[in-house]
């Protein structure tokens, strides 16, 4: 009887040890689980951790995908506060989430892939079996090309050059595009191509105004090759998404509406199509793009937007400068046509997110907007210390009264000390905010390059950072930030 109930305990606590497609390992059973499956990727989260919550259920998502996998590739974590303490200490984990790639038991590396669950599983699927898969038959042919993403297939009746470029090309990209090759005669000749490479796009993409696929007819070597797909990989209109964002070079134009190639594949693509049609008379202009307006939201609010009024898309644009811009017209395919002339001419003022400029900028902390930026730092002839804040931010709440004070000791002194709310306005360049507070010293004779603050964030760091940096001597301080003496 009790050993029934110990293994009936022991079944129920393996039932509640997975939860739906992600296994959940432990310090008794980690090394021993691990070795089970030739892949699995491993969450070691902390179950306080934001990241880890807004992560949860991408990776559960993903899961629940890669377990059907051929091959398999299966997912776990591990609570490093509860279970797992030991375990995470053995990897190393510091911080949460951390995700690392196990094989055969082993770890192969960090995890390096998107955080959402189509990336996760593309960049899984990428870690396993050979770079390029051999297609074997014309139905293992089609059957890899009726998938939902690109796929790029080198065709050769024997070794060659260019079989070697591109298997070397599928090694390095992998983990971004999906490779196949041809070898077998009769697969080679119902292909119809022989001693090439075709890029093919997947068929919810595929439109009149561009090929469905593309034959490369460059160099046979690596770069020429790699080259071609970058340039050919998202066609004329590509589908944007988080784990691609970066593909998308500037000057781009991308059009932000309810994009879902899963639910409503058919009026994604009406408003695509129209897009393609004016998209092609300016492909040597610009990169064009579609984006879920969900999936965006924090682009939206760049460039003014809380939501897309409508259905029909919203438009905006980046220039070579980066400057943005914004179709304020109603989408239609001739509004849309004279906001790229226009673009293309320079004949638009870009879009600048802004806060009104202060009624009153009297005080010894100077504000800058992103509407006034120039004026009160660029062209204002002093030296300038300036703080890139956001209202939420807590450390810049600590140093918002020392702040204040620096602008008393500052105001007689040819030293100009200016915040910015980085959140609610656009930060020019050269300035980079990657945290706040973001401090920079921007001499008055060299504001095109402006120094970022690394120094102690006490009133006395400040002075004798400004006393020693200053263009010219400070009036009430010497070079070391000693006060001077009062002349009687």
């Amino acid at each position: 009887m009790i050993l029934k109930s110990i293994i009936l305990f022991s079944v129920i606590c393996a039932a509640f040890a997975s939860e739906g497609d992600v296994l959940v390992f432990t310090d008794d059973d980690f090394s021993s689980r691990i070795n089970e499956h030739d892949t699995v990727l491993v969450m070691f989260f902390a179950p306080w951790c934001g990241h880890c919550k807004k992560l949860k259920p991408e990776y559960e998502k993903a899961g629940g995908i890669m377990k059907n996998n051929d091959p398999p590739i299966m997912l776990a974590k591990v609570d490093c506060t509860e279970g797992g303490k030991e375990t995470c200490n053995k990897f190393g984990v510091t911080g949460y989430p951390t995700l690392k790639i196990f094989k055969n038991g082993e770890i192969n590396k960090e995890y390096a892939g998107p955080r959402d669950a189509d990336g996760i599983v593309k960049y899984m699927k990428s870690q396993v079996g050979p770079s390029s898969k051999e297609l074997t038959s014309s139905q293992v042919h089609e059957a890899f090309l009726g998938k939902t993403d690109v796929a790029v297939v080198g065709y050769f009746e024997e070794d060659s050059s260019l079989k070697s470029a591109f298997l070397k090309v599928a090694d390095k990209l992998r983990e971004k595009v999906r490779f196949g090759h041809v070898v077998d005669k009769d697969t080679l000749g119902k292909a119809g191509h022989k001693d090439n490479i075709v890029l093919y796009r997947p068929k919810h993409l595929h439109n009149k105004f561009e090929p469905d696929f593309v034959v490369f007819d460059g160099a046979a070597n690596k770069d020429t090759i790699e080259k071609w797909i970058n340039e050919n990989y998202h066609g004329l209109v590509g589908h944007r998404q988080r784990d691609n964002a970066q593909d998308f070079r500037i000057p781009y134009v991308v059009a932000y509406y309810a994009v879902d190639y899963t639910r409503n594949p058919k009026g994604t693509n009406y408003w695509r199509n129209r897009i393609l049609k004016v998209a092609k008379t300016f492909a040597d202009d610009f990169t064009f793009a579609v984006s879920a307006k969900d999936d965006f939201q924090h682009e939206l609010n760049e460039f003014g937007y809380d939501y897309v009024p409508s259905e029909k898309p919203l438009i905006f644009a980046r220039n070579s400068e980066n400057q943005k811009f914004v179709m304020k017209e109603e989408f239609s395919i001739e509004n849309f046509e004279k906001f790229l002339k226009d673009l293309r001419d320079g004949k638009l003022e870009p879009y600048l997110k802004s806060e009104p400029i202060p009624e009153d900028n009297s005080g010894p902390v100077k504000v800058a907007v992103a509407k006034n930026f120039d004026e009160v730092v660029n062209d204002n002839g002093k030296d300038t210390l300036i703080e890139f804040y956001a209202p939420w931010c807590g450390h810049c709440k600590k140093l918002a009264p020392t702040y204040d004070e620096l602008g008393e000791k500052m105001k007689d002194e040819d030293v100009e000390i200016v915040k910015m709310d980085a959140s609610n306005n656009d930060v020019p360049p050269p300035y980079e905010v990657r945290g706040f507070p973001t401090l920079y010293w921007a001499p008055k004779d060299g504001k095109a390059h402006p120094v970022k603050y690394e120094g102690g964030r006490e009133l006395d760091d400040f002075v004798k950072y400004i006393a020693q940096h200053s263009t010219s001597e400070l009036k009430t301080y010497d070079r070391k930030g000693k006060a001077k003496k009062e002349e009687l």
